[in-house]
Formats: structure tokens, sequence, C-alpha cells
């Protein structure tokens, strides 16, 4: 990271999560436009960690990387919330040293298990490989099967398709964020939701319930 952010190709850009699902900022996939209009043709998208939400990136981007540390608990972490599933390819990462044959053995772990899943869409088979960022090894080998697999998409269509599907997946996206700044800016919502909450701590009301007075009183207005 200190070589890429003095690089004069490269442009990186941090951007808080502030609690968004998916571990990725509100304006992500407006970013990620951006940078391609600017001219750049690899866009590397960031999440803070492993979630259920991280449906929400694997959305929006061409090719779904999972860098998993082999003998923290990842691999069963992983195989748990049903990540491994959305991956096309899986890197262990920090393979070097003592961390080498542990690294090897969750590579075959994690390839075994990839069997398990349904074929994808995509007709691409996801692999999985060891890398070293501090000893350089693995690097060459990873950017190589990401090009492999973007030739595969490219030829196939699948790639103008799914760029497609990501177009639909913004507008529901955008409709959603909307409507929610708009129900939670609305006045009267401010105003009576506190007394909701209220009684929803004394267990006078069901969520359910509070939801729905909430609801009629911004599409009442």
């Amino acid at each position: 990271m200190e070589l890429l952010s003095v690089h004069p190709d490269a442009f990186i850009r941090p951007s808080p999560a502030a609690g968004t699902l998916g571990g990725v900022a509100r304006k992500t996939r407006e970013t990620i436009i951006l940078c391609e209009a600017a001219g750049f043709d690899t866009i590397l998208v960031e999440t803070v960690g492993v979630g259920q939400s991280e449906t929400e990136v694997h959305s929006m981007v061409d090719l779904f990387l999972l860098l998993m540390l082999a003998g923290a608990g990842d691999e069963l972490q992983g195989i748990k919330r049903g990540i491994i599933e959305m991956a096309d390819l899986i890197a262990i990462t920090k393979a070097d040293g003592q961390n080498k044959l542990v690294a090897e053995e969750a590579r075959a772990l994690f390839q075994n298990t990839l069997h398990l899943f349904p074929a994808k869409l995509s007709g691409w088979k996801p692999q999985v490989l060891t890398c070293s960022a501090l000893k350089n090894e693995g690097i060459d080998e990873l950017w190589k099967i990401i090009v492999s697999y973007l030739d595969l998409i490219k030829e196939s269509g699948y790639f103008d398709k799914r760029r497609k599907q990501q177009a639909i997946i913004r507008m529901h996206s955008t409709i959603v964020e909307c409507l929610n700044n708009s129900f939670y800016n609305n006045d009267e919502v401010r105003l009576l939701k506190p007394e909701l909450e209220r009684q929803l701590i004394e267990g006078t009301i069901t969520s359910y319930k509070a939801a729905v007075i909430l609801l009629d009183k911004y599409f009442s207005r």
C-alpha cells in the first residue's frame, strides 16, 4: 500500500462505512462509476470485513475476491456465514514463514469446500491460492487468474449481463435510500418516534404496531 499510494497512476480514497451495510460507504457505487469515467481500468473496493452484508459489495463488482487468513478461525467463519458461495476467487494471505504450511492446508480445505456449492452462472470455477505480500509471492499468479476470469465473462457475454443487473440493483438501492431519508427526515415522524420508542421500552406496544403507526403518519401527510 505504501508503494501504491505514491504511484502516479493510482488513486486511493478512504471512505468511512458510517454504519452502511456491506462495509462500504453509501456512495461506493457512484464512486466506482466516477473512477471508470476518469479512465481507471482497475478499481478495488475493500470492505471492513466478512459479514452477512457482504452481499452488498458482491452486487457492485465484477469479481468478488475473498481474502482469508489461515489459522485464525477464518476458515470455519467463512464456511459458516456462506461467504464462500459468493467468492469468485479466494486468496489465503500471509502464506510465509511458519504460516506457509497452515496456509496450504487452508487452501486445500477451501478448494474442497467449493465443490459443495452450485455452479456459478458465469461458468467460472472459483479457485483458491496462497500469497504473501511480505515475500511478494503469489501476487502475479493472483493477477493472472483475475485476468483469466475477466476474459472468460467478457467472451461469454456474462460481463455485460452482470453490468446491466448492477444498473437495476443501483436503481432499487437509490429508491430505498431516498425513501429512507425522506421518512426519517419527516417532521411528524421525528416528533412521534421518541414516544413510540418509549412505549416499546415499556412493553406497551409491539414493534410491528409502532412501525405501522409511523408509516401511516408518513403516508397520510
